[in-house]
């Protein structure tokens, strides 16, 4: 797929739709841009949802941590 976005005054851009739809990406996300050596750019979507995650440190039989527990790491 091959799109073009264009960039504004103010170092604003838009994703061009078909792209947000083939990510999958919603307002909010997170997205992570790296450049590589040969000057492509990589550009990394965090979609992940706290709900969707939660649990996958739980472990039966294991005391849940307090939350300052969490946070001092």
């Amino acid at each position: 797929m091959n799109t073009e976005a264009m960039l504004t005054s103010k170092g604003l851009t838009t994703i061009p739709k078909e792209i947000r739809d083939g990510l999958a990406v919603k307002p909010g996300d997170r997205m992570t841009f790296t450049l590589m050596p040969d000057g492509t750019v990589l550009l990394r979507v965090e979609n992940k949802r706290v709900m969707s995650v939660a649990g996958w440190l739980r472990r039966k039989g294991r005391k849940p941590l307090p939350g300052e527990a969490c946070r001092a790491g």
